[in-house]
């Protein structure tokens, strides 16, 4: 009788969060560097496969994390609550897009740092509560970016502080009409869809 094959194991977000900054899979065998850009590196890495087979021709963008924040205007537990969303005009989508407040990872800031500094710098706000959601993966396919995602709430208004090549618009709506955005196809941006719909299926009444 042949052996039953045991389950492969699957990467949880409590895992990820665990890592060391800068840690490898440990199915790498080795790596050599091909380009080095102002917020990615291409690497070409040698790679050993579940079932024992190597490949010297695995190419993967590097990437030093993110964080993105579904910020409340109102209580996420009252009746159809507010969220502040910006309209920024991407060039990789040719045009603007509606998204959530984020930025990358810099340094050795922590992930709940980073937020923080995102939220006060693309919309002038600062929140009381900065209360982590999940860590997801954008494209594990060819990145090793992780974005982590937050939920804001009690939101003070202030400066904006935005790079010369941001071009934001801020957007108010309630969460019903997000909701209807992503349903649509009108709200396109893989971490706001995830980071709307998880605050909406696990922290609101929605």
């Amino acid at each position: 009788m042949s052996k039953r094959k045991a389950p492969s194991r699957v990467v949880t977000a409590a895992e990820v969060n665990a890592r060391p900054k800068g840690s490898r899979p440990e199915s790498q065998v080795a790596s050599r560097q091909l380009y080095k850009g102002k917020i990615v590196t291409m690497d070409r890495d040698t790679v050993r496969f579940p079932d024992g087979s190597v490949t010297d021709e695995f190419d993967i963008v590097r990437h030093p994390g993110a964080s993105a924040i579904v910020p409340f205007m109102s209580d996420p537990e009252g009746d159809n609550p507010q969220l502040l969303l910006i309209r920024q005009f991407r060039y990789a989508a040719g045009g603007y897009v509606y998204e959530i407040p984020a930025g990358r990872l810099d340094g050795d800031e922590r992930p709940e740092e980073c937020a923080v500094r995102e939220l006060k710098e693309e919309t002038g706000c600062s929140a009381e509560r900065m209360v982590p959601l999940t860590t997801m993966f954008t494209t594990p396919g060819f990145t090793d970016e992780v974005i982590h995602l937050f939920m804001a709430t009690g939101l003070t208004h202030g400066e904006a502080n935005r790079e010369a090549d941001e071009f934001v618009d801020i957007v108010l709506m309630s969460l019903s009409e997000a909701l209807e955005l992503i349903r649509t196809g009108e709200i396109i941006d893989a971490k706001t869809s995830l980071g709307i719909l998880f605050a909406a299926g696990f922290m609101t009444d929605a």
